[in-house]
């Protein structure tokens, strides 16, 4: 029986994934981005622990919603690959029952990612920033680590999204834009497809809950007229 932390789940998502989707989302999180909504789901010792048989067990029973919309289970977080071991032996069961599984994360786990890619059919992959100063000030952290994720994923050529959040006054623009599709075509060959996601202020009360200062309290929610333009002119036909 292996056991895991979880901060939450969503039994009904349509965000994370195709189709109906169980959102699981993993407690722990070594990235501290400044543009993060959750930060509630970075203390890796808080959350509830839960193991992976009664928690698959739980999400089989979704099984009927899953196979009528095209949907799975999508492990979220916090990070899914900083609990390997807890998110392997979830994804075996959930293949054994013939589930559709999706990771959704930012790359930066315990290394030894080739089992977990193996188990999964969708990668929704954050690449947060795509040049080691800018990716330092936004996430708190080396972009080597996400890196090796990378070169895991474009051996396994596991089929991926690519989410990136964008940020005024930091990567609303073209030329961003630009150099992003090229780092995408040669970092990441295996994706299918690109989710700009629009910078927004949802999650700052927690912040003010948490008794942490707001990171970027003082830049505005990202226009998502211009984010869908950016879109368009840019990834609408990868």
């Amino acid at each position: 029986m292996v056991k895991g932390k979880i901060h939450s789940m969503e039994s009904m998502g349509l965000v994370d994934g195709p189709g109906i989707r169980a959102v699981v989302f993993f407690q722990g999180c070594l990235l501290r981005c400044r543009f993060c909504h959750n930060p509630e789901s970075w203390e890796k010792n808080a959350g509830t622990e839960v193991d992976s048989e009664s928690l698959s067990k739980k999400l089989i029973k979704l099984k009927p919603y899953f196979d009528k919309s095209g949907g799975g289970v999508t492990a979220s977080g916090g990070e899914p690959l900083l609990q390997k071991d807890f998110l392997i032996d979830l994804f075996k069961k959930l293949k054994e029952a013939d589930i559709h599984t999706c990771l959704d994360t930012a790359g930066v786990g315990t290394g030894g990612y080739e089992e977990i890619l193996s188990l999964t059919d969708l990668v929704l992959y954050d690449v947060k920033a795509i040049d080691k100063k800018l990716y330092k000030e936004l996430c708190g952290r080396d972009i080597k680590e996400t890196e090796e994720f990378q070169k895991a994923l474009k051996k396994a050529m596991t089929k991926t999204i690519v989410r990136q959040v964008v940020i005024p006054g930091y990567n609303d623009n073209d030329e961003y834009m630009l150099s992003l599709k090229e780092y995408i075509k040669e970092n990441i060959p295996s994706a299918k497809g690109v989710e700009l996601l629009p910078y927004h202020l949802l999650g700052q009360h927690k912040y003010k809950n948490m008794g942490i200062k707001i990171p970027m309290e003082d830049i505005p929610a990202m226009d998502k007229d211009k984010c869908s333009m950016l879109y368009e002119k840019h990834f609408a036909t990868i």
